[in-house]
């Protein structure tokens, strides 16, 4: 594949490389039987969500042992958050999925610098897919197979800038619940599709024009597809306009938020304002 540049070059290289062996990791129980357990309701975690963060966990340290870091399945450390670098990870994004065996899940690995989202990759391995950006290196799109990166290509947000035309990639769970239900006729079409990091990796490679998500999300699930975004010419906000800054004390987002190129998220945002 293309070789990261700029100044999160090698940032990003060690987060791919940790998010590549995480992946053997999720496929290795993914095609076994996996057992898993309630963290608390509607909350599963499984052997292979703590395999694969400690694979992560050593790979981050043992190159930047100076960095705070923040992970779904790892204790909090109170000290990251007065950290300038942390980094912030889901050793598996979509764990219902998984266990489903739904193959939209995927490891989500990302480096944010005061607060902003500088490098980072969401890696599906059932797809054989990542999505891997760096701050001012564009977005791009790779194959992924046995443990490999393939050829990479760069990859934008859609042009769509009409609701009325607009396919949007939502969660199957707020979709079953109806809470997709008062914006439904907005959009031509509503795709529901699991992993909120594989969904937005999936609108920062244009693979669907907009993503809505309502329900509390946590910095670990969308901090890497934040950056991919950016990075692809897209923005991700609350539906008051604002921005995520990362790293906070609390990691929990509760403000509903959308995804996709400026012009569609302010045409939807200005709509629900209105």
């Amino acid at each position: 594949m293309r070789e990261p540049v700029g100044e999160f070059a090698h940032e990003l290289e060690v987060a791919l490389t940790a998010a590549s062996e995480a992946a053997a990791i999720l496929m290795r129980h993914f095609a076994g039987p996996s057992e898993s357990w309630e963290k608390s309701e509607d909350n599963p975690v499984t052997h292979a969500d703590l395999e694969a963060d400690r694979a992560i966990g050593a790979h981050l340290s043992r190159a930047f042992p100076e960095d705070g870091m923040l992970s779904e399945e790892t204790a909090d450390q109170a000290s990251r958050h007065r950290c300038r670098r942390a980094w912030i990870i889901d050793p598996m994004d979509g764990t219902k999925e998984f266990v489903a065996r739904i193959p939209e899940f995927a490891v989500s690995i990302a480096l944010a610098e005061a607060g902003e989202p500088v490098a980072g990759v969401v890696l599906n391995p059932a797809a054989g897919v990542a999505v891997l950006a760096s701050r001012g290196g564009g977005a791009w799109r790779a194959t992924w197979a046995r443990g490999e990166i393939g050829p990479a290509t760069r990859v934008a947000v859609s042009r769509c800038a009409r609701l009325s035309e607009a396919v949007v990639i939502a969660s199957r769970t707020e979709i079953s619940r109806g809470q997709l239900e008062p914006y439904a006729k907005w959009f031509r079409e509503v795709r529901p599709m699991g992993s909120i990091a594989w969904k937005l990796a999936s609108v920062a490679s244009g693979h669907g024009d907009l993503n809505v998500s309502l329900a509390p999300k946590s910095e670990w699930d969308v901090c890497a597809g934040d950056l991919l975004l950016r990075e692809a010419g897209g923005v991700y906000l609350s539906f008051d306009g604002a921005r995520r800054i990362y790293n906070q004390p609390d990691p929990r987002i509760e403000e509903p938020m959308a995804a996709g190129s400026p012009a569609l998220v302010e045409a939807f945002c200005r709509r629900v304002r209105g």
